[in-house]
């Protein structure tokens, strides 16, 4: 049998390349004379360059930016001819901050902005953002505060308030008038190609927005989440006021030409509320969002590996209601089906029932971590758990 592993990173513990290679381990010992071929994907979060680097090519540029909390953070631009592809999570993830220290209203997203105008620097005309796996929750506000640093030239920083640099928690505090810096920004990257490589379809505000479905797992208690949450959706109407005409019409339903379209065609873009809503700002500033995933898939041809093999197998660290807005999980079964292909799940911890997960075409789905006292365990050799398991799954479903 022809097997095809294609996974993402499984949180800060294993790169997808490690992954896979933790599930080709796996199903080699339990199903010895299967054919194995490994795919590390990535959906926009942590993977995003390394991935695209592997089957694109090109050169890296390695530059050093601002961390969530401040502190210096290694980065790169990846230069493919006149594209540029940076990774939000070098400058933004939640792998950057200690456990003991998170705190979604503090964290900065500077350093993606920086990263932008890194990219721009090099002589980037399209310049392609992988978004997901933040520890920041401030709607992209320290990314446009670090492009006006890097773009409107001498003075630009009086012109931003410091707010926009300090996290989530103030920005309720700001006013159209503070933002009116947003239009000579947006016209300074009007000959850019901005782009937006989403890990998630989710919108910037909202039960399932930046906040309220992400906020908690970066630190944020629920009061805190509530508070982001109006912080967020206070900016982002000031924002949009800022811009006024200048951002012209979201979409159809949008008023007419002449008026700004309302607060809540922004933040209801999917993909807005991606990286702490960090796609919120991209797309204020001209951006197109798309699915991070479905770009990492195109250009690792992944409909015609997925066609030439038996079944395929992905995975990640937890496979939740997340995974079915945008992730690699959701992407890999979505090209599978069309080719008859059973797609089969190994991931840390399965937490959607059966009948979503066939809904979304995933034919079985199995968890390294099956009770909540096994988690430590796996975090503690993820590599060798996640073989263990793979190869269980190995003798369920190669044929003797």
């Amino acid at each position: 049998m022809r097997v095809l592993l294609a996974p993402d990173c499984f949180g800060t513990s294993l790169t997808a390349a490690h992954a896979a290679d933790a599930l080709a381990a796996g199903w080699r010992t339990g199903a010895p004379h299967d054919e194995v071929t490994t795919c590390p994907l990535a959906d926009g979060g942590p993977g995003f360059v390394a991935t695209l680097r592997a089957s694109l090519g090109g050169g890296l540029d390695a530059v050093t930016v601002t961390g969530p909390l401040g502190d210096p953070a290694p980065a790169a631009v990846l230069r493919v001819g006149a594209t540029a592809y940076v990774e939000s999570a070098h400058a933004l993830g939640l792998g950057l901050v200690p456990p003991a220290r998170r705190d979604p209203t503090r964290t900065t997203s500077a350093g993606a902005g920086e990263l932008v105008a890194a990219a721009i620097d090099a002589g980037a005309r399209r310049v392609v953002v992988g978004l997901g796996g933040s520890a920041t929750n401030d709607a992209g506000a320290g990314l446009l505060a670090a492009l006006a640093d890097a773009l409107l030239g001498p003075g630009a920083a009086d012109r931003v308030p410091p707010a926009l640099r300090a996290g989530g928690g103030g920005l309720g505090q700001l006013r159209a008038q503070d933002l009116a810096f947003l239009p000579a920004l947006r016209d300074a990257l009007r000959g850019v190609d901005l782009v937006a490589a989403v890990d998630v379809d989710v919108p910037l505000l909202g039960l399932q927005g930046a906040s309220a479905g992400f906020a908690p797992q970066k630190g944020a208690t629920p009061e805190q989440a509530q508070d982001l949450e109006r912080a967020l959706g206070s900016f982002a109407h000031a924002a949009v006021a800022a811009l006024g005409t200048a951002a012209g019409r979201a979409d159809l339903l949008a008023p007419a030409p002449g008026r700004p379209a309302p607060a809540h065609r922004w933040t209801g873009l999917p993909g807005a509320g991606a990286a702490g809503g960090t796609g919120f700002a991209l797309a204020l500033l001209g951006g197109r969002l798309i699915p991070g995933a479905a770009l990492v898939a195109d250009a690792v041809d992944l409909s015609a590996r997925i066609a030439a093999h038996d079944v395929v197998v992905t995975g990640e660290g937890r496979t939740d209601w997340q995974s079915l807005h945008g992730k690699v999980v959701a992407e890999v079964a979505a090209r599978a089906l069309p080719a008859a292909v059973p797609t089969v799940v190994v991931s840390g911890e399965v937490l959607v029932g059966r009948r979503e997960l066939s809904e979304a075409g995933v034919t079985a789905a199995y968890a390294v971590s099956d009770r909540p006292e096994q988690v430590a365990a796996a975090l503690a050799d993820p590599a060798g758990t996640l073989a263990a398991r793979t190869a269980r799954v190995a003798r369920t479903w190669s044929p003797a």
